[in-house]
């Protein structure tokens, strides 16, 4: 297991490398939801650019400023961030090679880190920002007409998801394992595991239809062409569950692996995960299950995607996706490790709950869409 990248690059070349020991910063299961949100976003932009073409989604006229004067505020914002991001790049180098057994979360939420390389970082990014305001100053504001398209906005709508998306995740994971914040709230909100995936589901898929619908964009067709994307953000985000280990692994498993499975390694069908980011030590091997899901994920957004021009009617495409969703998270329950809920006598997990209702929305969702596009035609 590589907790962080710096992990992987030890193993890769055998031995220590100082001069790279700021990757410790870098947790691998968060480099993963990065590539992920990066990479769907990407695809999501093609999507959304090709449904302005085919006219589905309009653009729109806005009025804007240009030439104010600069803002201070602007410079002083840009400099902290530089600030706080050299303190900390550079402080790691020295910090943590004194200090091997600091955990690069202690490191990263500590006042730890090197004042010299802050101000030098603050200093260039402050400048940075003063220049470019400094160029787009005109002796007159000015107010004129753009044509804002919706593919614009992706990386808008991407940042919001991201964050909305991880808060919900761990405030889902929080309410499933309550009995654990209570004991420790702070570490419980600042540990880099402990995400849930339908709480960042929900709240990201708030969060984007809020500022959509305030951009004026058409919602169905916009979840149409996030739909595909999200089951390959998903896909990606389960690697880094897989290379950390953060916990998201099956139940035992301690059958041998069958014959036809021979071909594989002995990883694919059970796995111990050492080193795992969480510390953990399993007697057992267990199953590999965000391996199976990032397999499964994956191929099923290669299909969608295959697809997306033969799906007509608006809303059928992510009603799809709900479906598909649903299914793959309820059968991979039954072989995860999970807390189980007590709900009229039954004890689901709050997944398998999430996945049945989503299954049920996407049926109601393809019937509605379907009776919708009849009426329209």
């Amino acid at each position: 297991m590589y907790p962080t990248l710096y992990d992987f690059l030890v193993d890769l070349f055998g031995t220590e490398i100082p001069a790279l020991s700021f990757l410790r910063l870098v947790n691998s299961f968060g480099f993963f939801v990065a590539l992920g949100f990066i990479i769907t976003s990407y695809v999501w932009g093609l999507e959304v650019k090709r449904k302005e073409q085919e006219g589905l989604i309009a653009s729109q006229r806005i009025k804007v400023k240009e030439g104010e004067k600069m803002n201070p505020k602007d410079v002083a914002i840009n400099g902290l961030i530089g600030f706080i991001f050299f303190y900390k790049i550079v402080g790691v180098i020295f910090f943590m090679k004194n200090n091997p057994d600091l955990s690069h979360q202690e490191y990263l939420f500590s006042t730890q880190g090197h004042f010299l390389a802050g101000l030098l970082g603050g200093a260039l990014f402050g400048y940075s920002k003063y220049r470019e305001l400094k160029k787009q100053e005109l002796p007159e504001v000015q107010i004129v007409e753009q044509e804002l398209h919706p593919h614009q906005l992706i990386g808008n709508l991407t940042m919001i998801a991201a964050i909305a998306g991880i808060l919900g995740a761990k405030i889902f994971h929080q309410l499933e394992n309550w009995d654990d914040f209570i004991v420790d709230p702070i570490g419980q909100l600042l540990s880099f595991s402990g995400l849930t995936f339908y709480g960042g589901l929900i709240c990201g898929g708030a969060a984007v239809l809020w500022y959509a619908k305030k951009n004026n964009i058409k919602l169905i067709h916009l979840m149409d062409a996030c739909a595909p994307t999200l089951l390959l953000a998903y896909g990606i985000g389960r690697i880094g569950c897989q290379v950390s280990g953060d916990g998201d692994w099956g139940i035992p498993n301690t059958a041998p692996k069958p014959d036809w499975l021979s071909f594989m390694p002995d990883w694919f069908w059970a796995y111990d995960y050492p080193n795992n980011v969480l510390g953990v030590a399993l007697d057992t091997p267990h199953w590999p299950t965000p391996l199976y899901e990032s397999i499964a994920s994956i191929g099923l957004f290669l299909i969608l995607f295959s697809f997306r021009r033969k799906i007509k009617v608006a809303g059928v495409m992510f009603s799809i996706y709900l479906i598909l969703n649903g299914l793959e998270r309820f059968f991979i329950e039954k072989i995860r490790e999970n807390n189980e809920l007590d709900f009229l006598g039954f004890h689901p997990t709050q997944a398998e709950i999430i996945s049945t209702v989503l299954v049920l929305l996407g049926i109601a969702g393809w019937i509605w869409s379907v009776k919708r596009n009849a009426k329209v035609a």
